[in-house]
Parts: C-alpha cells; sequence; structure tokens
C-alpha cells in the first residue's frame, strides 16, 4: 500500500512538473473558437460599470460565469495550489473544481491526503466541485465517496470520464465497460448533483447519444464538455511515463472544444454546460458563452499564479474577468442571457 502511496503522489508532482516546464498543449487541433467572432457594436448602448455577469448555476450565485478547473490534488504542493485558488475564487465570487479525490478513497491515504484538498476556510462561500473518476465511481465506494465529498464541503461532484489519458498512463484504468450504467445508477445513490466531464479530449455527440441510450434522460446535473486545443493529457501522461512523447498521434486527439460545446448543447438544450480546454482569454470565454454554454473553466493557465501566492492568482483572473466583460459592453450586450440571444459569427 505505501508503494502505491507514493507512486500516486510522486505523480501528481510529476503532473504539475510537466504542465509548467514542458510543451504539453495540442499542436495539431485548436479549440476551433477561433472560427468565430464575437458581433462588434460601435453603437453599444451598454455602460462597461453596469454589465451584469453574474449567474445562479447549479445552486449558488456567481459574480462571473467562470470555474476554477480541475487541477491537483494529494501532495503538498498541491495544496498551495488549491488553497491559493480557493483563495482568488471566494474574493472574485467565482467557482472552483478540486483535482481527482481519488487518494482519499483508500483508508490508509485518505485523511492524510485530505489537507490537500481543504479550502473551506479559505473558500466558505464558493461553489466547490469534488471530483472521482468515473472508474472509481462505483456502488461499493459510494460510502468512501460520500464522505471525501463531506470531508471538504463539496457541493457538486464532478466525475471525469478519461478513457485516452488512463491508457496512456502507467497503471491507468483502463476497463470502462459499464461505466454507463454506473453512472446512472451510482449518481442515484448520492446526496449530490453530479457534472460529467472529460479531461482535456471532448465530450461529444457520441459521448450523449450513449448518455441518452438507457433512459433517455442525462442522468446528471452538468456536463463539462472539456475539449481538445488547450492541454493534452495525453501528452502530459506519455511525457511523465516515458519521458517523451512516444505516440503524437495520440497527443493530438480529440474533439475541439467550439465542436463539443455546439454538439453537447444541440443534443441537451436545456443542461447547464460547462465549457473548458483551451479557454485562455476573456474573448474565449465570450465566445464560448455566446455558443450556448453557461460558464467556462481554466486551469493550465493559472498553475504558475497559483504557485506564486493567492494574490496573483486573483489578478490573473480579475484580468480574465475585465476581458470578457469588455467583450459584452462591445457587443451591445448587457447581460449573459443577452450575449446568448446574440451568438457568435462563424467565419467563412
Amino acid at each position: 500500500m505505501t508503494g502505491n502511496r507514493n507512486e500516486m503522489t510522486n505523480r501528481k508532482r510529476r503532473h504539475i512538473d510537466v504542465c509548467r516546464q514542458e510543451d504539453v498543449g495540442f499542436h495539431g487541433v485548436t479549440t476551433g473558437l477561433e472560427r468565430y467572432r464575437l458581433p462588434y457594436d460601435a453603437l453599444t448602448q451598454t455602460n462597461l460599470d453596469d454589465i451584469d455577469l453574474s449567474l445562479d448555476f447549479l445552486g449558488k450565485r456567481l459574480c462571473a460565469p467562470i470555474v476554477v478547473g480541475a487541477m491537483t490534488g494529494g501532495s503538498e504542493l498541491s495544496g498551495t495550489i488549491n488553497r491559493n485558488l480557493a483563495t482568488a475564487a471566494q474574493q472574485l465570487g467565482i467557482g472552483m473544481m478540486l483535482g481527482s479525490q481519488r487518494v482519499m478513497l483508500d483508508s490508509a491515504m485518505g485523511e492524510q491526503a485530505a489537507g490537500s484538498f481543504t479550502v473551506r476556510d479559505v473558500a466558505p462561500d464558493v461553489l466547490l466541485f469534488g471530483n472521482i473518476g468515473i472508474s472509481q465511481f462505483t456502488k461499493d465506494a459510494v460510502p468512501d465517496i460520500a464522505r471525501a465529498l463531506d470531508r471538504v464541503g463539496a457541493d457538486v461532484l464532478a466525475v471525469h470520464t478519461n478513457p485516452l489519458q488512463e491508457v496512456m498512463q502507467r497503471n491507468g484504468d483502463t476497463d470502462f465497460a459499464g461505466s454507463l450504467d454506473r453512472l446512472h445508477d451510482v449518481t442515484a445513490m448520492l446526496d449530490y448533483p453530479v457534472l460529467l466531464k472529460e479531461v482535456g479530449h471532448g465530450i461529444g455527440s457520441a459521448a450523449i447519444a450513449e448518455l441518452l441510450r438507457l433512459t433517455g434522460e442525462p442522468p446528471i446535473a452538468a456536463i463539462d464538455v472539456a475539449g481538445a486545443g488547450g492541454t493534452s493529457w495525453s501528452r502530459v501522461e506519455q511525457l511523465v511515463r516515458y519521458g517523451e512523447v512516444r505516440y503524437p498521434d495520440l497527443a493530438d486527439w480529440g474533439i475541439p472544444t467550439a465542436q463539443a460545446l455546439l454538439e453537447v448543447r444541440a443534443a441537451l438544450p436545456e443542461l447547464p454546460l460547462v465549457a473548458s480546454g483551451g479557454i485562455r482569454t476573456g474573448m474565449d470565454a465570450a465566445k464560448a458563452l455566446a455558443l450556448g454554454a453557461d460558464v467556462v473553466a481554466l486551469a493550465r493557465p493559472l498553475l504558475s499564479a497559483a504557485i506564486e501566492s493567492a494574490t496573483a492568482a486573483t489578478a490573473l483572473l480579475q484580468n480574465f474577468i475585465d476581458e470578457l466583460r469588455i467583450c459584452l459592453h462591445c457587443c451591445g450586450t448587457p447581460d449573459l442571457p443577452a450575449l446568448r440571444k446574440l451568438g457568435a459569427l462563424r467565419i467563412p
């Protein structure tokens, strides 16, 4: 058990180091957001100071349609990162998603690891997402999952499905058979709303068809499409495992964020959606919101700032929010519903 614990902790630290030091982005795939533009209104009748970015999302009020994306957990540095990000989220009134809490399901590791996920003392009001992999989302694990969520004070559980990342990972989970049935069954057993997400290779129409196949209704409360074009976790895991990208085509495989967003929104017009995967600027966020997202999430752009300090993370996020506000102002849209109604234009 000690060997497994050390291996998991070391891998979490290697993830951070690789994401900071290596080129872990997609090389042959973009988000697709560059193919869209926002209508510019030179005669806008809005006041920048009055632009309303607030919304209700999964039971909480957000001051801006932003969630700090899932990043890390399980190591000492992870704890520093999470607390700095949580402090920023609390100050700005946005949401936060914790990294995978798989380590907390292990009775020998759980309490020791919990400290790296503990942020409620600095972020008592944020919309906080717990996080577990779909491979660990089983009926037998329900009590442990509930304890892990209770321990961190989560509001929502994010369940990540990541087959490509797992096959690239040493000793990763490669048996996803039955995961759809478990998603339906275990979600019904939990007293938490569940958000289904990828990790950066995209949820699109094929996955949604599978999701709806059993009952015709999604069993979950929301989806994060987590499209391709940002961080390639296939690339990250290859660098961690081999020290090189051994399978470059697999490192550039996925559904671009814009495509994933449009496909999921078309299939599920009422379901709350998060757009993540290569969201780097306020303009990216505005385009994603105009294309149908309810909120956006970003992670790796925050990593270095989160290691530095809560102040640095807050400043970066504030700039992001400021740019998003300017986009709404110069589109002539006073709030998020107006931006969604306006939409974005496909560039010929």
